[in-house]
């Protein structure tokens, strides 16, 4: 009866014993330098556009959405306190590795995935080289490394969109505003919570990615396919262990 839970199971099963060797290959020689700093700039470099964007006009729906809340109990000042808190805490996270899972989780899918249906992953085995140090390895560091910095990059310019509105729509003073923003702010909770949901996310994006791609089949169809689960698996597993992190925290 509970035969329609065999593959989403394995399939999970299948994307652990990855990730551990992944991390365990870390600690192994060759380590492809070169691979993860390109990596880190296709990851990093390449969303870093995008990142700052969405992260702008974050702040500033959030700062017009919450200041006409607050003016009604005159409270209306305190919208950089609101506005760094949800940013910090979850929008700011959340939304950069959504964005950074929609643009790089799918194309390491279809990169590998690419290679996976063209026999190149067998010709890197017949030539004695694992393609999970080769290709999944370089991923997952640079992912992780460059995530957390996205974030932040997304956090500051949220507060410069919010600033934006709050001294040019708003009229709050520049120093009540950065003021509000920064004095709440808790190095223990929320810096921590800020900085914690992307090294977990980086890691849900790297690993779905590299999963999908290596396990690709069906020609170009395939490819398509895989991207295609790439990007809404780790969406999904984004949204759950934000939860998770958050409940930890409160």
């Amino acid at each position: 009866m509970l035969d329609f839970l065999k593959p989403p199971v394995q399939a999970f099963q299948d994307c652990i014993v990855l990730g551990l060797r992944a991390v365990g290959n870390v600690f192994r020689s060759p380590h492809y330098a070169d691979d993860i700093f390109q990596q880190m700039d296709t990851i990093g470099v390449g969303s870093l556009p995008i990142v700052a964007m969405i992260g702008f006009f974050s702040g500033v729906v959030m700062t017009m959405q919450m200041a006409h809340a607050l003016q009604q109990y005159g409270a209306q000042g305190n919208v950089g306190q609101i506005v760094s808190l949800a940013l910090i805490r979850e929008l700011g996270p959340v939304l950069t590795a959504v964005m950074v899972a929609g643009r790089n989780a799918s194309g390491i899918a279809s990169e590998i995935g690419s290679m996976k249906v063209t026999e190149q992953l067998d010709a890197m085995r017949a030539l004695g080289t694992d393609p999970v140090q080769k290709l999944v390895t370089p991923r997952l560091i640079a992912t992780t490394c460059m995530l957390p910095l996205l974030t932040i990059v997304a956090d500051y310019v949220g507060l410069v969109g919010g600033w934006l509105v709050a001294y040019l729509i708003l009229d709050i003073p520049t120093s009540q505003y950065w003021s509000s923003a920064w004095q709440n702010v808790e190095y223990k909770d929320d810096i921590a919570q800020g900085l914690i949901k992307p090294l977990v996310f980086a890691i849900i994006i790297a690993l779905v990615g590299c999963f999908y791609g290596m396990r690709t089949t069906g020609g170009t169809q395939g490819v398509g396919k895989a991207t295609t689960k790439a990007v809404v698996v780790a969406s999904i597993w984004i949204f759950v262990f934000t939860a998770m992190i958050t409940r930890i925290f409160t």
